[in-house]
């Protein structure tokens, strides 16, 4: 499954994977090819899969000479970067980082790789477009590429291109990654965040390109996406608690409504109390309508985005009020 006479390259395609059977074998078709004109390694990390992943893998594995398959047993994506840099990196200058449930333009790790020398940037970020194939899947994008869903986030927002204190991962040079000690395997969400404060503190900069980006498919579930998010609060938190880190403007806001939620439920008891949280919703279903209407995504937008403010908030401050704490690996000499 693996290609164990791998040669030095130029860069590493990181794709972290798990249970990714229906997109492993187009998306390693699309990255070999980018792997062929850069002089790339390409490995794929996998967390475990039990869907036929690793099947599909070892199938195709004789087509693609650049490919490699290795294990990543804490099935985390911070870890299997970190696995692949230590593992390959060596002789590399960079990794692209590839996420396996999104998809790519056919010339992204070519841009990626221009901008890098254009810019002499230490990571190029990009933008992310949301796109759902129908129901819930597709209210829930329509809700994350509006400002209801992203806050106006200017990897969500399309801005042009410039530098960044953070943005969605996409490349790196493996020298700023190894400096500040990798990824905090601790993090299991908001890991590449609290990666960008450590690359700006220690002096690295990160920009962010237009000329490029990815579609991203969400949760297609309320469950799904609720669960999601609550990790994406709890990161947050965390990143809070190691750097200091204050939420911005827009994640400030969403830190309410928790709190605005649980006083809800002393409605009964004194009227007003239900008011904040009322005004959450109903401005959630209202601004949702107008964007449902915009994009003929349905009637869930706004619930979708309630899905997404409530467990984001959640996340925060049941991680907030109870921190764990664990010591990070390092890839660092």
């Amino acid at each position: 499954m693996s290609r164990l006479d791998a040669s030095p390259s130029s860069g590493l395609i990181v794709i972290p994977c798990l249970n990714e059977a229906a997109n492993i074998e187009g998306l390693v078709a699309d990255m070999h090819a980018a792997a062929e004109r850069q002089d790339l390694t390409l490995v794929v990390a996998d967390g475990g899969s039990t869907d036929g992943t690793l099947q599909i893998l070892d199938k195709i594995a004789p087509r693609f000479p650049r490919l490699i398959v290795v294990a990543n047993p804490r099935r985390l994506q911070s870890a299997a970067l970190n696995l692949v840099a230590e593992r390959f990196g060596e002789s590399a200058e960079f990794l692209i980082r590839v996420d396996a449930h999104g998809e790519y333009p056919s010339n992204y790790c070519d841009q990626l790789i221009e901008e890098m020398r254009a810019t002499n940037a230490d990571s190029v970020v990009v933008g992310m477009v949301t796109q759902g194939a129908a129901g819930f899947q597709r209210a829930a994008a329509a809700a994350q590429n509006s400002k209801l869903g992203n806050g106006g986030s200017k990897h969500r927002s399309g801005a042009r291109g410039h530098w960044i204190d953070h943005g969605h991962h996409a490349l790196m040079r493996l020298e700023a990654f190894r400096a500040v000690g990798g990824y905090d395997e601790s993090f299991s969400h908001n890991e590449d965040a609290e990666l960008d404060t450590r690359l700006g503190a220690a002096g690295y900069r990160i920009w962010m390109t237009d000329r490029t980006h990815m579609r991203y498919f969400p949760r297609s579930t309320i469950s799904g996406l609720f669960k999601q998010y609550l990790g994406y609060g709890g990161g947050r938190a965390r990143n809070l608690l190691k750097h200091g880190n204050r939420p911005k403007p827009r994640q400030s806001i969403l830190l309410l409504v928790a709190p605005f939620v649980v006083l809800s439920l002393l409605g009964p008891i004194w009227w007003w109390a239900a008011l904040p949280a009322a005004a959450w919703a109903v401005a959630c279903l209202g601004y949702g309508a107008v964007v449902a209407a915009r994009t003929g995504a349905g009637p869930m937008v706004g619930v979708a985005a309630m899905v997404m403010h409530f467990a984001w908030s959640t996340g925060f401050w049941l991680h907030l009020l109870t921190p764990r704490t664990r010591p990070a690996p390092s890839l660092a000499a």
